[in-house]
């Protein structure tokens, strides 16, 4: 899966969705899709990160508490 990074909009590739998918976790590995050399795993805040057509990514895969809170809006 590629996601874009906020700051420089190059593209990144998700090396483990799992972990992008698991809101307790607020970083996820990934290494970013630019030139033709494979580039270094890096390690990327989901904060920093959004969809290639500019949406943020979906609140229960950063807030372990989301279900919670919508539960308790009710």
């Amino acid at each position: 899966m590629y996601l874009k990074h906020k700051q420089s909009g190059d593209l990144v590739e998700i090396l483990d969705t799992r972990v992008l998918f698991d809101p307790s976790r607020p970083e996820v590995a990934g290494r970013y899709h630019a030139g033709e050399e494979l580039q270094e795993r890096e390690s990327f805040e989901k904060s920093a990160l959004i969809f290639p057509s500019g949406e943020e990514l979906p609140r229960c895969w950063m807030d372990a508490s989301y279900k919670h809170q919508v539960s308790s809006n009710k």
